[in-house]
């Protein structure tokens, strides 16, 4: 991850702590893919993976947000974009 990626990403974590749904997080270096996992709790599978693959840059978008049962939920060439289904249940969960 770049610092401005995962500044975006932090704070997404940092509200979504805030609203008291996720608890912690994990973030994984492989060869070729960047991970960031955020749990409702730490002994759970995480609620949603953020993965970062430079390879699918031309191809699919090297993002990807992928569920709790590991089905990929968004994919693009853009941050943004892939974490809006997650900002999206944020404001649902501050409108409660």
């Amino acid at each position: 991850f770049e610092r401005q990626e995962l500044s975006r990403i932090m704070d997404l974590y940092g509200r979504m702590v805030a609203a008291g749904h996720w608890r912690d997080y994990a973030i994984d270096f492989q060869r070729d893919v960047a991970i960031f996992s955020a749990f409702r709790r730490a002994t759970e599978r995480p609620e949603f993976r953020i993965e970062k693959r430079p390879a699918l840059r031309h191809r699919q978008g090297m993002w990807a947000l992928i569920g709790e049962a590991g089905a990929v939920l968004k994919r693009g060439q853009e941050l943004a974009g892939v974490l809006a289904p997650v900002e999206r249940k944020l404001v649902r969960l501050i409108d409660k």
